[in-house]
């Protein structure tokens, strides 16, 4: 359990321009100078995040460092308009922030950066920045490129989290700040939400690899990152890309570890914790205080290796076994060529072609794109009805066992009859029970076949050549099991459909998968990072349990519907008092005969009490499409009083075009 720490509720930082940014600091019980710990969101250190906060800053403090949860400039209670993720704003407070702490008489005037999701990316960017006292970075389920791997698009589709994602933030910047920081707070609420960004129909209008989403892409320049790196994420993850892509590319000391868990910090994941304290306080004792602790020395990759265990949507522990590789890329990883015959996965050269069509519900084994941020029923569960509505090309039973370790790919030579056509391939472990599990996928829209700046018309009955690099993977298949490549036309609803039913014919003799198979004589010490240690839990006053529910069904006109509800809760926070309660409603749906069918649909609620402030915030989210366009809308209603007043409601609405989408 972590020692004594002090704690201070709010602290100020002054921006240049005379705005302020509200930071939450824990300091070590004693006086004296420390290296300093920042974490930089928009999620509310207040409420948001102080769950989490407890978990890890009062450890992080107790260990002898200074640690700042700081909310970035428009959300939570800090002062300003907030304008969109990993803005040039967000960006530049950000270097203002590294340098008031570096400045304080309570600083060594080293810091480090710790982040999960948008704090990851933002750790990431300000190292490309090289503010002189950001001295490493700790990056948890983060991307290297904003538009190949974050929560919009892949491999040039649309995903239908851009819409959810975009009413999640909608939800969570129409919340006030707190009165007892803000005396402002209400004058500020109303403006906050009058001035709110319409953020997922601008992402939406940005359908191509242009300057907006380079913006923030560390993958554009590696050497522009000096501060060493620790990435680290889960396969059940969605952000499982950018590990072993730092790893390979920095050119600075970056390691890559990659757990079973889901989007989470790894000491707090439902799927197997793990001691994700003790690899941060290694890595800044290393980096910021100049300890061995043996950081340095670490294999450039530790990943745990999955194996077959018989998947549900449930949250259930894993099987596999930790490893590690020295270097990476790794000599013990080779690629290994396998065509795709009638049906199979063959070892020679094939030919003749295969018809992939598929309906638009195809996708419901998938699970929710980003495990971690649900309640349950969240994971990729077993493939076998999927693949049954898919093209599969399967192996012969395994004589022996096979090992991935890194992103196969799929080459394709295809024709198609329609204009825009989008491809899904997964790669699964098929047991001889005949349970699918999911080792990897990832989707291509046909149109970014030369690739994702300048998509190009599909003529209908042309051949085209294109390649689908699939996410990273790491898994072990056992004797008698079936390597199956699944292929459809569709993955809803993680993805979102094409305009129009397509049937995709593949060329056979241009056709293969190619596996990144892993052989190794004598493995190294995976150093293992281990159980997760003790770590403190906020006392809060639970006054709602939280809870959730998944229903899928089909509507008399056929169309596949899926709801979803997850309550949040609600409970008293034992520093401030403040009670918070949220929940949420999702809704999807298609007809598996038209894709243009495709709606997706969201309700948030949050609800804040203290004494006689009280507050509540309903929001409502909307997209639907037809062949040629998307149509979002979206209204907010601010309560105020026991009385529910209301203070503000607001529509909005767009039509923005699909492009080749």
């Amino acid at each position: 359990m972590a020692g004594a720490c002090r704690i201070i509720e709010n602290t100020w930082i002054p921006l240049p321009d005379g705005r302020r940014l509200a930071a939450r600091m824990w300091l070590p019980e004693h006086e004296g100078t420390f290296p300093a710990i920042l974490e930089y969101l928009p999620y509310r250190k207040r409420d948001g995040t102080a769950p989490r906060d407890e978990t890890t800053h009062t450890v992080f403090a107790s260990e002898g460092y200074a640690c700042l949860r700081v909310d970035i400039a428009g959300t939570g209670d800090s002062e300003g308009v907030f304008d969109d993720e990993y803005s040039e704003q967000e960006l530049s407070d950000g270097e203002a922030v590294l340098q008031w702490i570096a400045a304080q008489p309570w600083c060594t005037g080293s810091i480090g950066m710790i982040g999960i999701s948008w704090g990851g990316f933002n750790g990431l960017q300000l190292a490309c920045r090289r503010p002189e006292a950001l001295k490493a970075v700790v990056s948890v389920a983060s991307t290297v490129d904003r538009y190949a791997d974050d929560i919009h698009y892949m491999g040039g589709c649309l995903l239908s989290d851009n819409a959810n994602w975009g009413s999640q933030m909608f939800a969570y910047q129409s919340r006030p700040a707190d009165p007892e920081h803000r005396p402002d707070w209400r004058e500020d609420w109303i403006r906050r939400i009058e001035d709110m960004p319409f953020m997922s129909a601008e992402w939406l209008r940005r359908q191509t690899r242009g300057g907006f989403w380079k913006h923030g892409s560390v993958c554009e320049d590696w050497s522009a990152i000096q501060a060493p790196v620790l990435a680290i994420t889960g396969w059940a993850d969605a952000y499982v890309n950018a590990p072993p892509a730092l790893a390979a590319n920095l050119t600075v000391p970056a390691k890559a570890m990659i757990g079973p868990w889901e989007h989470r910090y790894a000491h707090i994941a439902k799927l197997d914790p793990a001691n994700f304290h003790g690899e941060v306080l290694a890595w800044f004792g290393k980096w910021l205080k100049g300890e061995e602790t043996g950081a340095d020395d670490l294999p450039n990759y530790r990943v745990y290796i999955q194996e077959h265990f018989n998947p549900t949507m449930q949250n259930k522990p894993r099987q596999g076994r930790w490893a590690a590789e020295a270097a990476w890329p790794s000599p013990n990883v080779q690629e290994r060529v396998m065509h795709l015959g009638e049906a199979e996965l063959a070892e020679g050269a094939t030919s003749g072609t295969v018809v992939v069509s598929s309906p638009a519900t195809v996708g419901q084994a998938g699970g929710y794109f980003c495990p971690g941020m649900r309640f349950d029923n969240e994971l990729a569960g077993d493939q076998a009805g999927d693949d049954r509505l898919s093209a599969c090309f399967d192996t012969a039973p395994l004589a022996v066992p096979l090992e991935l370790l890194g992103r196969p790919r799929v080459k394709i030579a295809f024709s198609v009859d329609k204009p825009v056509a989008q491809l899904a391939a997964r790669l699964c472990d098929v047991s001889p029970e005949g349970v699918s599990q999911r080792i990897t996928f990832r989707a291509l829209n046909l149109a970014c076949r030369n690739g994702f700046e300048a998509p190009e018309i599909l003529v209908p009955g042309e051949r085209y050549e294109a390649e689908i690099e699939l996410n990273e993977c790491a898994h072990r298949l056992q004797p008698g099991h079936v390597l199956r490549l699944a292929l459809s036309t569709s993955y809803w609803p993680i993805v979102w459909p094409a305009p129009e039913a397509a049937e995709v014919t593949l060329h056979l003799e241009g056709c293969s998968l190619v596996l990144p198979e892993r052989r190794v004589a004598v493995e190294i010490d995976p150093q293992n990072p281990g159980p997760p240690r003790d770590y403190p839990l906020l006392k809060s006053g639970n006054l709602r349990e939280a809870g959730g529910s998944s229903k899928t069904w089909t509507r008399e006109d056929g169309a596949l519907v899926l709801d979803t509800f997850d309550d949040y809760g609600k409970s008293v926070d034992p520093y401030h008092g403040m009670c918070v309660g949220s929940h949420v409603a999702m809704h999807y749906e298609v007809h598996p005969d038209d894709p243009a069918t495709a709606a997706f649909a969201s309700n948030w609620n949050f609800e804040f009490e203290r004494g006689s402030w009280q507050v509540s915030i309903d929001t409502e989210n909307k997209m639907t499409c037809d062949r040629e366009n998307f149509y979002l809308w979206r209204r907010v209603t601010a309560y105020e009083g026991a009385s529910k007043e209301v203070v503000l409601s607001k529509e909005w609405q767009e039509t923005i075009p699909r492009g080749l989408l």
